[in-house]
């Protein structure tokens, strides 16, 4: 039978009691399953941290000794206990050591996707697909009106101008993504990369994943080529440049309103949008859909008479 109270939003985030563990919780706690290593999914100074390899190398970069009291790396579908809820990850496909968290408890499997893309992505595990009987999961793009498109086509756009392009994308996962598409598909560029992307783009490649060509920034080289740089840097670096001449302004992101009055709209996403979402549902197969993380009402109401949609949020 599945529990309606097995994970519950609390202000400390999505609570298990029965395991007494929390999932990405947004404040300090005893026991934290992570999903990755995005901020707002893993901040530091949690006594106990479930994640995977690549998910505790960035949270160790990012929060130095304060990342966490101990660490207990997980590789994928290898599962342990928490009091007494089994729990195994399966990749997600959002960024590198991106994981979906299945949690076994009383013969019910609940699934929790963190953020997940199906998109195809080299620099990090493919999403896999398990069914479960819950599925909970993120809704930051379901909406009808939302379809990423393709990645390989959009970076073409970039092909569009021999005008340096300044870059905006986060520092981990996207930039990653961004540096082996324009390796593959903008070969005349020349990609340069901002000092504080560049440990996460280091780890990477520590764990194996082959970016390709890409040098640190460098004032004068900028300045003294004027054609096919592309200059990649954190959004906080993007939005205080906002005068910045002699560039083209490109922002990496699936929300329209971010792509206001740049020259080239680049519309790349990591996380997945409503077709996606209603493909895993039928992938995953549950008879509960909990949603989290961005709107489910238009997940209610296309599943109105088929599923029980729960809004978590």
């Amino acid at each position: 039978m599945i529990l309606d109270d097995f994970i519950v939003v609390t202000k400390t985030g999505l609570f298990c009691k029965y395991g007494d563990f929390y999932l990405d919780p947004k404040e300090i706690v005893k026991q934290a399953v992570i999903s990755h290593a995005h901020g707002d999914h893993a901040i530091g100074g949690n006594l106990a941290v479930y994640c995977t390899a690549a998910t505790a190398l960035f949270m160790k970069h990012r929060y130095k000794k304060f990342a966490a009291g101990e660490f207990y790396l997980k590789t994928y579908y290898s599962s342990f206990d928490l009091n007494g809820v089994r729990i195994s990850f399966i990749p997600a496909g959002h960024i590198l050591g991106s994981a979906q968290v299945l949690m076994e408890y009383k013969g019910v499997k609940y699934l929790y996707t963190g953020d997940y893309k199906l998109q195809p992505d080299k620099t990090c595990e493919p999403m896999e697909f398990v069914e479960a009987d819950v599925l909970i999961t993120e809704t930051t793009f379901a909406d009808p009106g939302t379809q990423h498109p393709v990645a390989e086509e959009e970076i073409l756009k970039l092909n569009a101008t021999q005008n340096n392009i300044m870059l905006g994308a986060y520092s981990l996962g996207k930039c990653q993504r961004l540096i082996s598409l324009m390796n593959d598909h903008c070969i005349e560029k020349r990609i340069l990369v901002h000092h504080s992307m560049l440990p996460f783009v280091k780890i990477y490649e520590q764990m194996g994943i082959n970016l390709g060509r890409y040098e640190a920034y460098d004032r004068k080289v900028m300045k003294n080529s004027p054609a096919n740089m592309v200059y990649l840097v954190p959004p906080m670096v993007f939005r205080s440049y906002f005068k910045a001449i002699n560039v083209i302004r490109v922002f990496a992101t699936g929300w329209k309103h971010l792509q206001n009055n740049h020259e080239i709209q680049l519309y790349i996403s990591d996380h997945a949008d409503w077709n996606d979402i209603l493909f895993t549902v039928g992938k995953v197969n549950p008879s509960q859909i909990w949603t989290n993380h961005g709107s489910g009402i238009q997940l209610k109401s296309h599943f109105e008479t088929s599923l029980v949609v729960k809004l978590l949020n």
